[in-house]
């Protein structure tokens, strides 16, 4: 296994994982926004480390299997932390669904790679913008430094629902002729 700077940029980000979380919950005033700077901190590791591989030529099996593993758990640590602290159902549907479409379009890109397919499932324009309205909102939903953030940041939140629905159902269109062989 060859270690480079994005690969251990990707494992920068597993290892915040738990300050994330412990920083979240310190009975601190500042806390939020210690939470909130974590979880910004990782999100451009993640963009980083993807540019740094590509510019160099350094991608690996390891960094390609490893990144968005890590993505998909900060992401959702993030999301049960905010249901936790809102805790109320218009909070924590969107972020239920979220992850339910993070799980689905896993699965399908698994499947779809055991047939030979997984170019058709590449990450779309389409995701990137949910993935960047949904840490947007995430951002603010962790921070809450006033009022208004936290507004701009729901309606972000539920922007992001609407195009992880749009997405999962363009993918989900795109290997229809798949899905349906017997």
């Amino acid at each position: 296994m060859q270690l480079n700077i994005p690969t251990w940029l990707t494992l920068l980000r597993i290892i915040l994982i738990p300050f994330f979380v412990l920083a979240f919950y310190l009975p601190l005033e500042w806390a939020p926004m210690v939470s909130a700077i974590i979880f910004i901190f990782a999100a451009m590791t993640d963009w980083f480390d993807g540019f740094l591989a590509r510019r160099w030529g350094q991608t690996t099996r390891f960094g390609a299997f490893l990144d968005p593993v890590a993505d998909k758990i900060m992401v959702t640590i993030a999301l049960i932390l905010v249901t936790e602290y809102y805790h109320v159902w218009w909070i924590t549907l969107p972020a239920a669904t979220m992850i339910a479409r993070e799980i689905i379009i896993s699965s399908l890109r698994e499947w779809m790679a055991e047939i030979g397919e997984r170019s058709c499932v590449s990450v779309s324009w389409m995701g990137k913008t949910k993935t960047a309205a949904q840490m947007l909102s995430l951002i603010g939903l962790l921070w809450r430094p006033i009022p208004m953030i936290e507004m701009i940041s729901i309606v972000l939140l539920y922007i992001a629902v609407v195009l992880t629905f749009w997405s999962m159902f363009q993918y989900l269109n795109i290997v229809r002729k798949n899905l349906a062989e017997p």
